[in-house]
């Protein structure tokens, strides 16, 4: 195969390579990410994502299962299908990195991808700094994306989509505290699954997978477990990832009113938008309660793992047990 640098030059049309400098490390050891200064060709810059997986991996939390390995190869497979197939049928209202270049190889896989940073988007706030204006730009990116992929097959993707879901978790499953909150993970899990209106979610819409422009305008990176689900799992990952339990308290109405206001003009014209947002409405703490389910097994304790949330959940948990 030819070298990463040759590849480089071969997709971009640069004449050379000025510098390089690393971003972050991927998760448990499994690669990197770089930006690549060029000159020549069209791009200042560019970011490659450079993905070599190892026998067994070194997860920070100890979970060095084969389950674990094996979700994570699936993973890098996904993006790389996501980023040929899908990511040219987004629009500006869902903004995300152009894939240049993708290669596979044995135990490596590479993708080169346009550099956000040089595109516009170069701020990366620290999820505390997040104010109610920013966090209303990344739901309206979300509305965008599930709008515009409601009810869209996941061919080639997660057949359900976040990377959270229990299915692919039961080491987690086994160690949960919360015996009464276990003994529902099914029930929760099924009614988010059969859902009647689905789409495609990001399946880690944290903060830090946004990246920023100056008047706030967000865009979308790392898309290892986008695949089918129910938009409202996003919404309220997103929501947990930002905002401390006052917040998520605070501000749950205004901003589920934002997205669901976008997610109606992004939607067709041919499916009722109020019965999604009904149904999606109804199972927000649905969606908040699978993610307390992953967090009780993870890591016991998590900041998440908040009133806000405890409320949420056990009000799930009733609703269930009164059926």
């Amino acid at each position: 195969m030819p070298s990463i640098e040759s590849q480089i030059l071969q997709c971009t049309g640069a004449t050379a390579i000025l510098k390089t400098a690393q971003v972050q490390t991927l998760w448990s050891g499994y690669g990197t990410i770089k930006r690549y200064t060029l000159e020549g060709g069209k791009q200042r810059s560019i970011i490659v994502k450079h993905i070599l997986l190892p026998e067994t991996g070194k997860h920070p939390r100890g979970w060095n299962t084969d389950l674990s390995h094996q979700r994570k190869v699936q993973s890098y497979a996904v993006e790389s299908y996501w980023y040929q197939h899908y990511a040219p049928l987004t629009n500006p209202n869902c903004r995300v990195p152009q894939l240049l270049h993708a290669e596979a190889e044995g135990n490596m896989r590479l993708l080169i991808m346009e550099d956000l940073n040089a595109s516009g988007f170069p701020i990366r706030p620290k999820p505390e700094t997040v104010s109610i204006s920013a966090a209303k730009n990344c739901l309206t990116w979300l509305a965008n994306f599930h709008g515009k992929f409601m009810q869209v097959k996941p061919k080639g993707l997660w057949e359900i989509g976040s990377y959270w879901y229990l299915d692919t978790r039961p080491d987690e499953l086994a160690k949960m505290k919360n015996k009464s909150l276990k003994q529902m993970a099914s029930a929760i899990d099924r009614r988010l699954n059969e859902a009647k209106f689905q789409t495609l979610i990001h399946g880690d819409a944290k903060v830090a997978n946004f990246c920023f422009g100056p008047e706030n305008q967000v865009a979308a990176v790392d898309f290892q477990y986008v695949g089918k689900g129910c938009g409202i799992k996003d919404v309220a990952y997103f929501i947990s990832s930002c905002f401390a339990e006052e917040d998520c308290q605070h501000f749950e109405e205004e901003l589920l009113n934002h997205y669901f206001n976008v997610l109606e003009s992004a939607m067709d014209n041919h499916i009722d938008f109020q019965m999604v947002k009904q149904e999606w409405s109804v199972l927000y703490k649905y969606a908040w309660a699978d993610l307390y389910r992953f967090l009780d097994g993870w890591s016991t304790g998590h900041w998440k793992m908040h009133g806000y949330s405890k409320q949420l959940t056990q009000a799930v948990i009733e609703e269930l047990n009164s059926e």
